[in-house]
């Protein structure tokens, strides 16, 4: 489980983000925000953590 820091940091990433996005945006911003969030994470995961 040397790869724990990096979950952790994932994680708060997506929860300062979300919380930032939730008091700035509208809906619809939100979500493509949200899903250029997940999609970015995702390349991060693939290439860093697999």
């Amino acid at each position: 489980m040397e790869n724990i820091g990096y979950y952790l940091f994932i994680l708060a990433a997506i929860i300062v983000a979300f919380l930032i996005i939730k008091k700035v945006t509208t809906c619809l911003i939100r979500s493509i925000v949200l899903i250029v969030l997940a999609v970015v994470l995702g390349y991060i995961y693939w290439m860093y953590l697999r």
